[in-house]
Protein backbone atom coordinates (compact mmCIF):
# COMPACT_ATOMS: atom_id res chain seq x y z
CA UNK A 1 0.00 0.00 0.00
CA UNK A 2 2.86 2.32 1.00
CA UNK A 3 4.69 1.45 -2.24
CA UNK A 4 1.50 2.41 -4.42
CA UNK A 5 0.56 5.52 -2.80
CA UNK A 6 4.08 6.92 -3.42
CA UNK A 7 4.06 5.67 -6.84
CA UNK A 8 0.91 7.81 -7.29
CA UNK A 9 2.91 10.52 -5.31
CA UNK A 10 6.00 10.79 -8.33
CA UNK A 11 3.59 10.25 -10.80
CA UNK A 12 1.19 13.30 -9.81
CA UNK A 13 4.99 14.83 -9.29
CA UNK A 14 5.68 14.22 -13.00
CA UNK A 15 2.77 15.80 -14.37
CA UNK A 16 3.04 18.81 -12.21
CA UNK A 17 6.41 19.20 -13.68
CA UNK A 18 5.49 19.03 -16.95
CA UNK A 19 2.13 21.30 -16.50
CA UNK A 20 4.69 24.01 -15.35
CA UNK A 21 7.25 23.39 -17.88
CA UNK A 22 4.65 24.03 -20.70
CA UNK A 23 3.13 26.43 -19.10
CA UNK A 24 6.25 28.17 -19.55
CA UNK A 25 7.12 27.21 -23.11
CA UNK A 26 4.12 28.26 -24.09
CA UNK A 27 4.26 31.87 -22.86
CA UNK A 28 0.77 31.55 -21.11
CA UNK A 29 -0.06 35.23 -19.20
CA UNK A 30 -2.61 35.38 -17.10
CA UNK A 31 -2.17 39.35 -16.39
CA UNK A 32 -1.52 39.56 -20.22
CA UNK A 33 -5.25 38.31 -20.32
CA UNK A 34 -6.72 40.37 -17.84
CA UNK A 35 -5.07 42.93 -19.27
CA UNK A 36 -6.37 43.04 -22.97
CA UNK A 37 -10.25 41.59 -21.35
CA UNK A 38 -11.88 44.01 -22.73
CA UNK A 39 -11.19 42.66 -26.52
CA UNK A 40 -12.63 39.25 -25.85
CA UNK A 41 -16.38 40.90 -26.37
CA UNK A 42 -15.08 42.95 -29.86
CA UNK A 43 -15.92 39.60 -31.95
CA UNK A 44 -19.06 38.96 -29.90
CA UNK A 45 -20.27 41.84 -29.82
CA UNK A 46 -20.55 42.26 -33.44
CA UNK A 47 -22.18 38.93 -34.07
CA UNK A 48 -25.11 39.83 -31.80
CA UNK A 49 -28.24 40.79 -32.55
CA UNK A 50 -27.56 37.98 -35.63
CA UNK A 51 -28.91 39.00 -39.13
CA UNK A 52 -32.46 37.30 -39.24
CA UNK A 53 -32.72 37.35 -43.14
CA UNK A 54 -29.64 35.99 -43.53
CA UNK A 55 -30.94 32.24 -41.94
CA UNK A 56 -32.89 30.88 -45.11
CA UNK A 57 -29.12 31.14 -46.72
CA UNK A 58 -27.55 29.13 -44.31
CA UNK A 59 -30.78 25.84 -44.58
CA UNK A 60 -28.45 24.33 -47.33
CA UNK A 61 -24.94 24.44 -46.47
CA UNK A 62 -26.47 22.93 -42.94
CA UNK A 63 -28.01 19.91 -43.73
CA UNK A 64 -24.80 19.54 -46.23
CA UNK A 65 -22.98 19.27 -42.82
CA UNK A 66 -25.66 17.02 -41.02
CA UNK A 67 -25.46 15.11 -43.92
CA UNK A 68 -21.42 14.93 -43.81
CA UNK A 69 -22.17 13.86 -39.34
CA UNK A 70 -25.02 11.34 -40.45
CA UNK A 71 -23.24 9.36 -43.38
CA UNK A 72 -19.76 9.61 -42.16
CA UNK A 73 -20.57 8.36 -38.68
CA UNK A 74 -22.82 5.66 -39.71
CA UNK A 75 -20.22 4.31 -42.30
CA UNK A 76 -17.55 4.65 -40.17
CA UNK A 77 -18.85 2.68 -37.53
CA UNK A 78 -19.74 -0.70 -39.82
CA UNK A 79 -16.31 -0.66 -40.70
CA UNK A 80 -15.46 -0.47 -37.25
CA UNK A 81 -18.12 -2.84 -36.66
CA UNK A 82 -16.18 -5.76 -39.26
CA UNK A 83 -12.61 -4.66 -37.87
CA UNK A 84 -12.41 -4.23 -34.49
CA UNK A 85 -12.68 -8.34 -34.02
CA UNK A 86 -9.99 -8.65 -36.02
CA UNK A 87 -7.59 -6.41 -33.96
CA UNK A 88 -8.65 -7.66 -30.35
CA UNK A 89 -5.63 -9.85 -29.07
CA UNK A 90 -7.94 -12.36 -27.30
CA UNK A 91 -10.06 -13.83 -30.43
CA UNK A 92 -7.20 -15.79 -31.92
CA UNK A 93 -6.75 -13.71 -34.61
CA UNK A 94 -2.67 -14.21 -36.53
CA UNK A 95 -0.62 -11.49 -35.79
CA UNK A 96 0.26 -11.18 -39.42
CA UNK A 97 -3.39 -9.40 -39.53
CA UNK A 98 -3.50 -7.89 -36.36
CA UNK A 99 -0.62 -6.03 -35.91
CA UNK A 100 -0.43 -4.15 -39.33
CA UNK A 101 -4.29 -3.65 -38.79
CA UNK A 102 -3.47 -1.99 -35.91
CA UNK A 103 -0.71 0.04 -36.82
CA UNK A 104 -2.97 1.15 -39.61
CA UNK A 105 -5.76 2.61 -37.06
CA UNK A 106 -2.55 3.99 -35.41
CA UNK A 107 -1.83 6.32 -38.01
CA UNK A 108 -5.20 6.97 -39.38
CA UNK A 109 -6.29 7.97 -35.81
CA UNK A 110 -3.51 10.81 -35.78
CA UNK A 111 -4.71 13.00 -38.45
CA UNK A 112 -7.42 15.33 -37.47
CA UNK A 113 -10.55 15.64 -39.59
CA UNK A 114 -9.34 18.93 -41.38
CA UNK A 115 -6.11 17.54 -42.53
CA UNK A 116 -8.14 14.19 -43.69
CA UNK A 117 -10.72 16.75 -45.37
CA UNK A 118 -7.84 18.14 -47.17
CA UNK A 119 -6.37 15.08 -48.37
CA UNK A 120 -10.05 14.13 -49.47
CA UNK A 121 -10.03 16.82 -51.42
CA UNK A 122 -7.22 16.19 -53.59
CA UNK A 123 -8.75 12.73 -54.65
CA UNK A 124 -12.35 13.50 -54.64
CA UNK A 125 -12.78 16.89 -55.51
CA UNK A 126 -14.26 20.17 -53.49
CA UNK A 127 -17.70 19.65 -51.66
CA UNK A 128 -19.50 17.64 -48.99
CA UNK A 129 -18.65 14.18 -50.38
CA UNK A 130 -14.89 14.89 -49.50
CA UNK A 131 -16.14 15.79 -46.20
CA UNK A 132 -17.86 13.03 -45.41
CA UNK A 133 -14.60 10.59 -46.37
CA UNK A 134 -13.37 12.16 -43.89
CA UNK A 135 -15.65 11.86 -40.93
CA UNK A 136 -15.87 8.31 -42.21
CA UNK A 137 -12.50 7.39 -42.03
CA UNK A 138 -12.32 9.75 -38.63
CA UNK A 139 -14.84 7.89 -36.53
CA UNK A 140 -14.05 4.25 -38.19
CA UNK A 141 -10.20 4.73 -36.44
CA UNK A 142 -12.04 6.13 -32.93
CA UNK A 143 -14.45 3.47 -32.86
CA UNK A 144 -12.31 0.32 -34.25
CA UNK A 145 -9.96 1.27 -31.60
CA UNK A 146 -12.76 1.71 -28.39
CA UNK A 147 -14.39 -1.31 -29.55
CA UNK A 148 -11.31 -3.98 -29.95
CA UNK A 149 -10.11 -2.32 -26.64
CA UNK A 150 -14.00 -3.08 -25.11
CA UNK A 151 -13.21 -7.02 -26.59
CA UNK A 152 -10.72 -7.31 -25.40
CA UNK A 153 -11.73 -6.30 -21.63
CA UNK A 154 -14.93 -8.71 -22.29
CA UNK A 155 -14.85 -12.20 -21.21
CA UNK A 156 -14.60 -14.70 -24.14
CA UNK A 157 -15.92 -18.01 -22.90
CA UNK A 158 -18.86 -18.15 -24.74
CA UNK A 159 -16.75 -16.90 -28.47
CA UNK A 160 -14.41 -20.17 -27.58
CA UNK A 161 -17.09 -22.73 -26.92
CA UNK A 162 -19.04 -21.93 -30.33
CA UNK A 163 -15.39 -21.86 -31.89
CA UNK A 164 -14.75 -25.30 -30.65
CA UNK A 165 -18.09 -26.49 -31.53
CA UNK A 166 -16.98 -25.43 -35.17
CA UNK A 167 -18.24 -21.91 -35.66
CA UNK A 168 -17.26 -19.54 -37.86
CA UNK A 169 -15.28 -16.97 -36.12
CA UNK A 170 -17.36 -13.93 -37.75
CA UNK A 171 -20.48 -15.40 -36.35
CA UNK A 172 -19.33 -17.13 -33.15
CA UNK A 173 -18.27 -12.79 -32.57
CA UNK A 174 -21.58 -11.67 -33.43
CA UNK A 175 -23.22 -14.14 -31.44
CA UNK A 176 -21.12 -13.71 -28.31
CA UNK A 177 -18.90 -11.25 -28.04
CA UNK A 178 -21.30 -8.52 -30.17
CA UNK A 179 -24.01 -8.80 -26.99
CA UNK A 180 -21.18 -7.71 -24.42
CA UNK A 181 -20.05 -4.72 -25.80
CA UNK A 182 -22.69 -3.80 -28.03
CA UNK A 183 -24.02 -0.76 -25.52
CA UNK A 184 -20.61 0.79 -25.45
CA UNK A 185 -20.27 0.69 -28.80
CA UNK A 186 -23.45 2.11 -30.07
CA UNK A 187 -22.53 5.26 -27.00
CA UNK A 188 -19.43 5.60 -28.40
CA UNK A 189 -21.09 6.33 -31.86
CA UNK A 190 -23.84 8.41 -30.75
CA UNK A 191 -20.84 10.19 -28.87
CA UNK A 192 -18.96 10.52 -31.75
CA UNK A 193 -21.98 11.55 -33.75
CA UNK A 194 -22.14 15.01 -31.72
CA UNK A 195 -18.82 15.75 -32.17
CA UNK A 196 -18.53 15.21 -35.58
CA UNK A 197 -21.10 17.58 -35.97
CA UNK A 198 -18.93 20.45 -34.76
CA UNK A 199 -15.94 18.72 -36.38
CA UNK A 200 -18.49 19.06 -40.50
CA UNK A 201 -18.72 22.61 -39.21
CA UNK A 202 -15.10 23.84 -40.28
CA UNK A 203 -14.42 21.40 -43.13
CA UNK A 204 -15.27 23.81 -45.40
CA UNK A 205 -12.12 25.90 -44.52
CA UNK A 206 -10.20 23.13 -47.13
CA UNK A 207 -12.99 23.25 -49.42
CA UNK A 208 -15.19 20.07 -48.05
CA UNK A 209 -18.57 21.64 -48.22
CA UNK A 210 -20.98 22.50 -45.02
CA UNK A 211 -21.04 25.39 -42.52
CA UNK A 212 -17.36 25.89 -42.81
CA UNK A 213 -17.68 27.32 -46.44
CA UNK A 214 -19.81 29.88 -45.07
CA UNK A 215 -18.03 30.61 -41.80
CA UNK A 216 -14.78 30.59 -43.29
CA UNK A 217 -16.05 33.02 -46.39
CA UNK A 218 -17.76 35.62 -43.58
CA UNK A 219 -15.69 35.53 -41.47
CA UNK A 220 -12.63 36.58 -43.81
CA UNK A 221 -14.87 39.90 -44.70
CA UNK A 222 -15.67 40.64 -40.99
CA UNK A 223 -19.59 39.91 -41.63
CA UNK A 224 -19.64 39.07 -37.73
CA UNK A 225 -23.57 39.62 -38.02
CA UNK A 226 -24.03 36.80 -40.12
CA UNK A 227 -21.55 34.72 -38.78
CA UNK A 228 -23.21 34.72 -35.54
CA UNK A 229 -26.69 33.59 -37.57
CA UNK A 230 -24.19 30.46 -38.46
CA UNK A 231 -23.16 30.05 -34.99
CA UNK A 232 -26.96 30.14 -34.12
CA UNK A 233 -28.19 27.70 -36.78
CA UNK A 234 -25.56 25.46 -35.25
CA UNK A 235 -26.13 25.42 -31.62
CA UNK A 236 -29.83 24.80 -32.69
CA UNK A 237 -28.63 21.86 -35.04
CA UNK A 238 -26.21 20.97 -32.03
CA UNK A 239 -28.99 20.82 -29.31
CA UNK A 240 -31.20 18.55 -31.25
CA UNK A 241 -28.68 16.01 -32.19
CA UNK A 242 -27.61 16.28 -28.69
CA UNK A 243 -31.32 15.76 -27.26
CA UNK A 244 -31.79 12.90 -29.62
CA UNK A 245 -28.24 10.80 -28.74
CA UNK A 246 -29.70 11.31 -24.93
CA UNK A 247 -32.76 9.81 -25.57
CA UNK A 248 -31.43 7.57 -27.50
CA UNK A 249 -28.42 6.80 -25.24
CA UNK A 250 -31.28 5.92 -22.81
CA UNK A 251 -32.89 3.26 -24.68
CA UNK A 252 -29.23 1.35 -24.90
CA UNK A 253 -28.31 1.50 -21.53
CA UNK A 254 -32.13 0.42 -20.47
CA UNK A 255 -32.89 3.50 -18.43
CA UNK A 256 -35.73 4.28 -20.72
CA UNK A 257 -38.16 1.37 -22.70
CA UNK A 258 -40.03 1.31 -25.45
CA UNK A 259 -42.20 -1.90 -27.11
CA UNK A 260 -41.19 -3.98 -30.26
CA UNK A 261 -43.07 -2.05 -32.76
CA UNK A 262 -41.97 1.33 -31.69
CA UNK A 263 -38.36 -0.54 -32.07
CA UNK A 264 -38.67 -1.19 -35.39
CA UNK A 265 -40.25 1.77 -36.49
CA UNK A 266 -37.67 3.64 -34.41
CA UNK A 267 -34.86 1.68 -36.32
CA UNK A 268 -36.85 2.26 -39.86
CA UNK A 269 -36.95 6.21 -39.27
CA UNK A 270 -32.73 6.05 -38.04
CA UNK A 271 -31.89 3.98 -41.72
CA UNK A 272 -33.89 5.73 -43.63
CA UNK A 273 -32.69 9.06 -42.51
CA UNK A 274 -28.98 7.48 -42.87
CA UNK A 275 -29.73 6.50 -46.31
CA UNK A 276 -31.45 10.02 -47.04
CA UNK A 277 -28.47 11.93 -46.01
CA UNK A 278 -25.94 9.62 -48.06
CA UNK A 279 -28.40 9.33 -51.45
CA UNK A 280 -28.14 13.11 -51.74
CA UNK A 281 -24.85 13.86 -50.62
CA UNK A 282 -23.24 15.91 -53.37
CA UNK A 283 -21.48 13.30 -56.19
CA UNK A 284 -17.33 13.77 -56.09
CA UNK A 285 -15.95 15.76 -58.66
CA UNK A 286 -13.03 14.13 -60.03
CA UNK A 287 -12.53 16.62 -62.58
CA UNK A 288 -10.18 17.93 -60.04
CA UNK A 289 -8.40 15.16 -58.98
CA UNK A 290 -6.37 12.32 -61.07
CA UNK A 291 -5.10 9.57 -60.56
CA UNK A 292 -1.27 11.43 -60.84
CA UNK A 293 -2.41 13.58 -57.94
CA UNK A 294 -3.15 10.25 -55.28
CA UNK A 295 0.37 8.71 -56.65
CA UNK A 296 1.82 11.75 -55.53
CA UNK A 297 0.42 12.42 -52.80
CA UNK A 298 1.09 8.49 -51.19
CA UNK A 299 4.43 8.72 -52.84
CA UNK A 300 5.46 11.98 -50.49
CA UNK A 301 3.69 10.65 -47.93
CA UNK A 302 6.18 6.83 -47.84
CA UNK A 303 9.08 8.95 -48.85
CA UNK A 304 8.94 11.63 -46.31
CA UNK A 305 11.81 14.43 -46.45
CA UNK A 306 13.36 13.35 -43.45
CA UNK A 307 16.22 16.26 -43.53
CA UNK A 308 13.08 18.28 -41.94
CA UNK A 309 13.72 16.65 -38.81
CA UNK A 310 17.31 18.24 -38.24
CA UNK A 311 15.85 21.51 -38.94
CA UNK A 312 16.57 23.57 -35.36
CA UNK A 313 15.05 26.31 -33.77
CA UNK A 314 11.33 27.28 -34.00
CA UNK A 315 11.33 26.24 -37.40
CA UNK A 316 11.82 22.68 -37.23
CA UNK A 317 9.92 20.05 -36.57
CA UNK A 318 10.88 18.86 -33.06
CA UNK A 319 9.77 22.87 -31.82
CA UNK A 320 6.57 22.78 -33.19
CA UNK A 321 6.02 19.27 -32.16
CA UNK A 322 6.86 19.77 -28.44
CA UNK A 323 4.73 23.40 -28.71
CA UNK A 324 1.64 21.42 -29.92
CA UNK A 325 2.11 18.74 -27.05
CA UNK A 326 2.39 21.49 -24.50
CA UNK A 327 -0.61 23.93 -25.90
CA UNK A 328 -2.78 20.51 -25.76
CA UNK A 329 -1.46 19.50 -22.33
CA UNK A 330 -1.70 23.06 -20.47
CA UNK A 331 -5.19 24.03 -22.55
CA UNK A 332 -6.49 20.24 -20.96
CA UNK A 333 -5.61 20.94 -17.56
CA UNK A 334 -7.13 24.13 -17.68
CA UNK A 335 -10.35 23.14 -19.04
CA UNK A 336 -10.51 20.19 -16.68
CA UNK A 337 -9.79 22.64 -14.00
CA UNK A 338 -12.81 25.15 -14.85
CA UNK A 339 -15.13 21.90 -15.98
CA UNK A 340 -15.14 20.74 -12.32
CA UNK A 341 -17.25 23.88 -10.86
CA UNK A 342 -19.27 23.99 -14.21
CA UNK A 343 -20.09 20.79 -13.75
CA UNK A 344 -21.76 20.88 -10.64
CA UNK A 345 -23.38 23.64 -11.30
CA UNK A 346 -24.87 21.70 -13.95
CA UNK A 347 -26.27 18.70 -12.17
CA UNK A 348 -29.38 18.66 -11.74
CA UNK A 349 -28.76 16.39 -8.80
CA UNK A 350 -26.96 19.40 -6.51
CA UNK A 351 -28.56 22.27 -8.43
CA UNK A 352 -31.93 22.83 -8.81
CA UNK A 353 -32.99 21.96 -12.20
CA UNK A 354 -33.63 25.65 -13.34
CA UNK A 355 -29.98 26.75 -12.48
CA UNK A 356 -28.49 23.26 -14.09
CA UNK A 357 -30.41 23.75 -17.34
CA UNK A 358 -29.01 27.02 -17.87
CA UNK A 359 -25.73 25.79 -17.09
CA UNK A 360 -26.22 23.11 -19.31
CA UNK A 361 -27.27 25.24 -22.26
CA UNK A 362 -23.95 27.26 -21.82
CA UNK A 363 -21.76 24.46 -21.87
CA UNK A 364 -24.21 23.30 -24.97
CA UNK A 365 -23.17 27.26 -26.16
CA UNK A 366 -19.80 26.68 -25.60
CA UNK A 367 -19.22 23.37 -27.49
CA UNK A 368 -21.28 24.55 -30.23
CA UNK A 369 -18.84 27.22 -31.41
CA UNK A 370 -15.95 25.69 -33.19
CA UNK A 371 -12.33 25.58 -32.21
CA UNK A 372 -11.19 27.78 -35.23
CA UNK A 373 -13.35 30.92 -34.26
CA UNK A 374 -12.76 30.24 -30.46
CA UNK A 375 -9.01 30.97 -31.83
CA UNK A 376 -9.91 33.58 -33.95
CA UNK A 377 -11.62 35.58 -30.87
CA UNK A 378 -8.72 34.87 -28.87
CA UNK A 379 -6.03 36.14 -30.92
CA UNK A 380 -7.85 39.49 -30.19
CA UNK A 381 -6.93 39.39 -26.51
CA UNK A 382 -3.59 37.19 -26.55
CA UNK A 383 -2.34 38.29 -30.32
CA UNK A 384 -0.92 35.44 -32.31
CA UNK A 385 0.67 32.12 -31.02
CA UNK A 386 0.81 29.62 -28.43
CA UNK A 387 -0.85 31.07 -25.60
CA UNK A 388 -3.71 31.36 -27.60
CA UNK A 389 -3.75 28.00 -28.56
CA UNK A 390 -3.85 27.05 -24.67
CA UNK A 391 -6.99 29.49 -24.13
CA UNK A 392 -8.44 28.04 -27.58
CA UNK A 393 -8.01 24.57 -26.70
CA UNK A 394 -8.57 24.99 -22.89
CA UNK A 395 -12.75 26.38 -23.70
CA UNK A 396 -13.07 23.55 -25.84
CA UNK A 397 -11.81 20.78 -23.30
CA UNK A 398 -14.33 23.14 -21.29
CA UNK A 399 -17.49 22.25 -23.30
CA UNK A 400 -16.53 18.41 -23.76
CA UNK A 401 -15.55 17.83 -20.10
CA UNK A 402 -18.45 19.43 -18.42
CA UNK A 403 -20.73 16.91 -20.51
CA UNK A 404 -18.26 14.01 -19.39
CA UNK A 405 -18.23 15.46 -15.34
CA UNK A 406 -21.57 15.73 -15.25
CA UNK A 407 -22.71 12.41 -16.16
CA UNK A 408 -19.82 11.01 -14.08
CA UNK A 409 -21.77 13.03 -11.01
CA UNK A 410 -25.33 12.05 -11.97
CA UNK A 411 -23.64 8.49 -11.19
CA UNK A 412 -22.20 8.91 -7.96
CA UNK A 413 -23.54 7.87 -4.84
CA UNK A 414 -24.88 10.89 -2.58
CA UNK A 415 -25.70 9.63 0.53
CA UNK A 416 -21.89 10.47 2.01
CA UNK A 417 -23.34 14.17 0.72
CA UNK A 418 -26.21 14.20 2.28
CA UNK A 419 -24.77 12.94 5.26
CA UNK A 420 -22.44 15.47 5.53
CA UNK A 421 -24.61 18.13 4.75
CA UNK A 422 -27.09 17.15 7.47
CA UNK A 423 -23.85 17.16 9.92
CA UNK A 424 -23.74 21.13 8.45
CA UNK A 425 -20.30 20.36 6.80
CA UNK A 426 -19.48 23.07 4.31
CA UNK A 427 -20.03 22.65 1.03
CA UNK A 428 -16.08 22.70 -0.35
CA UNK A 429 -15.39 19.89 2.56
CA UNK A 430 -18.45 17.90 1.56
CA UNK A 431 -16.71 18.23 -2.46
CA UNK A 432 -13.58 17.11 -0.73
CA UNK A 433 -14.64 14.30 1.34
CA UNK A 434 -18.09 12.62 -0.20
CA UNK A 435 -17.39 13.55 -3.77
CA UNK A 436 -14.35 13.77 -5.33
CA UNK A 437 -12.77 10.34 -3.74
CA UNK A 438 -15.83 9.16 -6.28
CA UNK A 439 -15.34 11.16 -9.00
CA UNK A 440 -11.59 10.98 -9.38
CA UNK A 441 -11.47 8.11 -11.84
CA UNK A 442 -13.88 9.40 -14.02
CA UNK A 443 -12.51 12.19 -14.54
CA UNK A 444 -9.14 11.51 -14.88
CA UNK A 445 -10.20 8.97 -17.66
CA UNK A 446 -12.03 11.98 -19.20
CA UNK A 447 -9.17 14.36 -19.56
CA UNK A 448 -6.51 12.10 -20.65
CA UNK A 449 -9.16 11.33 -23.42
CA UNK A 450 -9.69 14.62 -24.12
CA UNK A 451 -5.87 15.43 -24.34
CA UNK A 452 -5.62 12.67 -26.74
CA UNK A 453 -8.04 15.06 -28.76
CA UNK A 454 -6.72 18.14 -27.99
CA UNK A 455 -3.75 17.22 -29.54
CA UNK A 456 -4.91 16.35 -32.70
CA UNK A 457 -7.82 19.40 -32.79
CA UNK A 458 -4.23 21.47 -31.90
CA UNK A 459 -2.66 20.59 -34.68
CA UNK A 460 -4.25 22.75 -36.71
CA UNK A 461 -4.78 26.07 -34.78
CA UNK A 462 -1.84 27.39 -36.94
CA UNK A 463 -4.48 28.07 -39.31
CA UNK A 464 -5.52 30.97 -36.99
CA UNK A 465 -1.88 31.91 -35.91
CA UNK A 466 -2.15 30.17 -32.59
CA UNK A 467 0.94 27.64 -32.97
CA UNK A 468 1.10 23.85 -33.20
CA UNK A 469 2.36 22.05 -36.52
CA UNK A 470 -0.84 21.58 -38.22
CA UNK A 471 -0.24 24.95 -40.49
CA UNK A 472 3.10 23.75 -42.07
CA UNK A 473 1.14 20.68 -42.95
CA UNK A 474 -1.77 22.43 -44.32
CA UNK A 475 0.37 24.71 -46.25
CA UNK A 476 2.82 21.60 -47.41
CA UNK A 477 -0.55 19.79 -49.18
CA UNK A 478 -2.01 23.04 -50.63
CA UNK A 479 1.44 23.89 -52.47
CA UNK A 480 1.87 20.31 -53.57
CA UNK A 481 4.91 19.63 -51.49
CA UNK A 482 4.48 15.80 -50.79
CA UNK A 483 7.74 14.73 -49.22
CA UNK A 484 7.40 17.60 -46.84
CA UNK A 485 3.90 17.19 -45.99
CA UNK A 486 4.90 13.14 -45.16
CA UNK A 487 7.93 13.93 -42.99
CA UNK A 488 5.21 16.51 -41.12
CA UNK A 489 2.97 13.83 -41.08
CA UNK A 490 5.38 11.03 -40.06
CA UNK A 491 6.40 13.58 -36.78
CA UNK A 492 2.78 13.95 -36.54
CA UNK A 493 1.44 10.09 -36.06
CA UNK A 494 5.05 9.59 -33.60
CA UNK A 495 3.54 12.31 -31.15
CA UNK A 496 0.54 10.62 -31.20
CA UNK A 497 2.01 7.70 -30.58
CA UNK A 498 3.99 8.79 -27.22
CA UNK A 499 1.25 10.48 -26.22
CA UNK A 500 -0.74 7.19 -26.02
CA UNK A 501 2.37 5.51 -24.46
CA UNK A 502 2.61 8.17 -21.70
CA UNK A 503 -1.52 8.53 -21.12
CA UNK A 504 -1.40 4.40 -20.88
CA UNK A 505 1.67 4.86 -17.80
CA UNK A 506 -0.68 7.46 -16.28
CA UNK A 507 -4.21 5.19 -16.32
CA UNK A 508 -1.33 2.28 -15.02
CA UNK A 509 -0.43 4.59 -12.38
CA UNK A 510 -3.92 6.08 -10.93
CA UNK A 511 -5.29 2.25 -10.86
CA UNK A 512 -2.19 1.49 -8.90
Amino acid sequence: MRKRRLLRLLLGLEVALALVLAWRFTGCSFARFWQRRAHMGDIFGKMLPPDWGYFPRILSPLWATLQMSLTGTALGALLALVTAPLCAANLGRPRLLRLPLRVFIQVLRAFPTLILALTATFLFGLGSFAGAVAITLYTFAILTRLNYEDIENAPTGAYQALCAMGSRRGPAFFRACLPQVGSSFLSNALYLLETNVRHSAILGYVGAGGLGLLLNEKTSWREYAKVGSILLALLLAVCLIESLSAWLGSLIRGQRRIGPGAKRLLLAALALLVLLSTATLEAPDFSRGNLQTAKSLFSGLFSPELSLFLVPGRDGLGWLLLETACIALVGTALGALLSLPLAILGSGRLMPRPAAALFRLVSVAVRSIPFLIWGLIFIRVTGPGAFTGVLTMAVCSIGLLTKRFIAAIDGVDLRPWRALAAMGVSPLLRLRHALLPQLLPALGSAALYRFDVNIREAAVLGLVGAGGIGAPLIFAMQHYAWREAGAISLSLVLLVWLVDLLSGKVRRGVRG
